[in-house]
């Protein structure tokens, strides 16, 4: 999750061991399709951004007390809620609401401890996968497998919020340069308490991520996103080959760094209004965000839609007291179409059109029009 090399910590702490409480269990998830002979800068950039949610994106999250064994303690929703608000302060652009019906929460949290069910241990959707792979609300996006209370199981919340954030495994990163013994790695995550296979080891710890996805940066070891090892199970570098790979609790600097280039916290400009029929160039750099209003004049259906050769997310959202509330939204990214959502909208309410962009062929020839 680096994107610089750092050496301080923002939270020291007193290291502690190995735990014997397992390893977070991500989800398997399809690969995004690209249509062929697809141009490598612009792969990079659709890679970097892939599940990242929209900046000044409001998340709902809701706990799932249904079934009773996902029913968490008061003592663990307040260290995820805890959790929660820590990402939030650093701050960064991203909100994070309690809910209490599933059905209006994007994160669904339950609590479900297992040695030895698959949908059990600590894990979570990755990003936008927890509305694109889960729509449905009696479904968890994320699970907590063990007590929370802990400073491990207090690192466990902030790590799969992470995830839920978009962000991926440290150790897997393409610039980390581990070599593991994968005997070893193999023995130790298909026995107890992890008890995976093969294949859920090679997700989790061997596979590397795709080029590009950490933007190049460099190996953060004291990253939220990175696990706790055990001596003997990576060969270079070679000190862990006779000491445990442990790092310091809470968030590194790098991993503040990384949420905030990513998720800017807002600054609450004036918005520009979105009006039928007239076209807004835009005159963005990858990765950045433009955002709208949209007071509809009239009730009806409208398309809004982008023009031009770009890769881009666009998500519409509709205020409801005070806070904006997704309603739809459209990734156009890794093909050479437009992102277009279409939706009845209705005069006397206020919208926001958020439209972050991954490439461009060049910038200022790209366009946004609402019809």
């Amino acid at each position: 999750m680096a994107r610089a090399k750092t050496k301080a910590k923002s939270q020291k702490s007193e290291p502690y061991k190995v735990p014997i409480l397992g390893h977070c269990n991500a989800p398997a998830r399809p690969q995004r399709e690209m249509e062929p002979g697809i141009q490598p800068n612009r792969l990079r950039l659709v890679r970097q951004l892939d599940v990242k949610w929209v900046n000044n994106t409001v998340l709902h999250y809701c706990f799932l007390d249904s079934p009773a064994q996902w029913r968490g303690s008061n003592a663990d929703k307040d260290v995820v809620r805890e959790s929660f608000q820590q990402w939030k302060d650093l701050p960064i652009g991203l909100d994070f609401v309690e809910v209490y019906d599933p059905r209006e929460a994007e994160i669904r949290i339950g609590f479900f401890h297992s040695n030895v069910a698959p949908d059990a241990g600590s894990w979570s959707y990755l990003g936008r996968d927890a509305i694109d792979l889960v729509p449905d609300p009696s479904q968890r996006t994320i699970n907590f497998g063990w007590d929370l209370t802990t400073p491990y199981g207090r690192d466990t919340a902030l790590h799969e919020i992470g995830h839920a954030m978009g962000f991926q495994h440290e150790h897997q990163n393409d610039n980390a340069g581990i070599i593991w013994d994968e005997a070893a790695v193999y023995d130790y995550f298909t026995g107890p308490p992890n008890n995976w296979t093969r294949a859920q080891t090679d997700r989790n710890v061997l596979a590397k991520l795709p080029p590009g996805t950490t933007d190049g940066s460099d190996w953060d070891r004291d990253s939220i996103m990175h696990y706790q090892f055990q001596s003997g199970l990576i060969l270079s570098p070679p000190e862990f080959q006779t000491e445990d790979l442990i790092p310091e609790a809470g968030l590194s600097p790098a991993d503040i760094e990384t949420a905030k280039s990513l998720y800017p916290a807002p600054d609450s400009p004036d918005l520009p209004e979105l009006r039928p029929y007239e076209s807004h160039q835009l005159r963005i750099a990858a990765g950045q965000q433009v955002d709208y209003v949209v007071r509809p004049e009239q009730s009806r259906d409208y398309t809004i839609q982008t023009f031009g050769q770009m890769d881009t997310v666009m998500v519409l959202f509709e205020e409801i007291d005070g806070e904006p509330q997704y309603l739809d939204g459209d990734d156009d990214s890794g093909w050479s179409l437009n992102a277009q959502v279409k939706q009845r909208l209705f005069k006397g309410r206020t919208y926001f059109v958020r439209l972050r962009l991954y490439f461009a062929e060049a910038q200022g020839e790209g366009a946004l029009m609402m019809y």
